[in-house]
């Protein structure tokens, strides 16, 4: 089932750290396709495979997003034996988060949560609700990455893309969020300074849910500005994994 649910990157036996990225809605596991180029050669690249897309584009999408949390943590099932730090941006910061209390609830914290894009789960309420008819959908993608035009006026592309689209705005409005357990791990996170969906005010509100500590990194850019960044993103996630892996080999 690990199989299904995973695109390893870069995954080999000197990998001690373990990376596992989770996209934003409508997006997939190769969101993080070049990521293994900017990052330690000791640290493994994985990323969650969502169903209802690229390879696994004819499985069912499950209802709610803590279903689909709930499928994750049990597909990753074997991989928490291995120290493991959870990337996640937009919806995928939420699914990250989820993840996280589910392996910590089962006695096996992740050694940190990065979260990017995204208000943290206990203060979702009042935010924009995005689930509208399919114009109102692409109108908000577009708005992010004006790229995408060409693929929605395309019937066909439209056609294999929207479908995903649609589901993943549907699980973000439905998941209302609220208290949550502590984290035991520290959470570092990620934002563009000219972000409409979430204030690096905002963004500071992760401290709230852990007992660790917590930085936010604050960059240039709008929603996307991973894919403009992205040498400054991965930059700083290669300190933060060599921290945690030095703290690893002295404890």
């Amino acid at each position: 089932m690990e199989d299904r649910w995973v695109r390893r990157y870069r995954d080999d036996d000197g990998c001690e750290t373990k990376l596992i990225c989770f996209a934003p809605a409508g997006a997939g596991a190769s969101t993080f396709r070049t990521w293994a180029r900017g990052l330690p050669e000791d640290v493994g690249v994985l990323a969650v495979a969502y169903p209802g897309r690229e390879n696994r584009i004819g499985e069912p999408i499950p209802p709610r997003l803590e279903v689909l949390a709930d499928d994750i943590a049990d597909a990753l099932g074997d991989l928490v034996g291995h120290r493991l730090v959870l990337f996640g941006h937009s919806m995928g910061a939420t699914l990250a988060h989820e993840v996280a209390l589910r392996f910590q609830e089962r006695g096996s914290p992740p050694a940190a949560l990065c979260v990017s894009g995204r208000r943290p789960t206990h203060a979702l309420a009042g935010r924009p609700m995005i689930f509208g008819t399919d114009e109102e959908i692409i109108a908000h993608i577009v708005s992010f990455d004006a790229s995408l035009a060409e693929v929605f006026e395309d019937a066909g592309l439209r056609e294999i893309v929207l479908p995903a689209v649609r589901a993943d705005y549907r699980l973000v409005d439905d998941f209302s969020g609220g208290p949550r357990p502590l984290l035991d791990c520290p959470v570092h996170g990620y934002t563009g300074d000219e972000d409409t969906q979430v204030t690096p005010e905002q963004m500071r509100r992760w401290a709230e849910l852990t007992r660790g500590a917590f930085r936010l990194l604050t960059m240039p850019g709008g929603h996307l500005y991973l894919r403009t960044e992205e040498v400054v993103l991965l930059a700083d996630l290669s300190d933060v994994l060599a921290d945690i892996g030095s703290r690893a080999t002295a404890s």
